[in-house]
């Protein structure tokens, strides 16, 4: 049987932790953050947890991580 790929995007967007937990960065801090409060802007900072139903998904774009 072939190797199997990597999803590169998927690579870049996402880390699986230790645990196997899928960690990803808050969308919409790049532009227009001027009309967003300060709290916000920094609550974007802090990586969330992907849930284990959509954490399956994206695990097996990563078969070697």
């Amino acid at each position: 049987m072939p190797k199997l790929k990597t999803h590169k995007g998927t690579k870049a967007r996402v880390k699986i932790t230790g645990r196997g937990k899928v960690k990803a960065m808050k969308s919409g801090k790049r532009h227009l953050n001027f009309k967003k409060s300060g709290k916000r802007i920094r609550q974007g900072r802090n990586g969330l947890v992907i849930a284990d139903s959509e954490a399956k998904r994206l695990k097996a774009l990563l078969p070697y991580e």
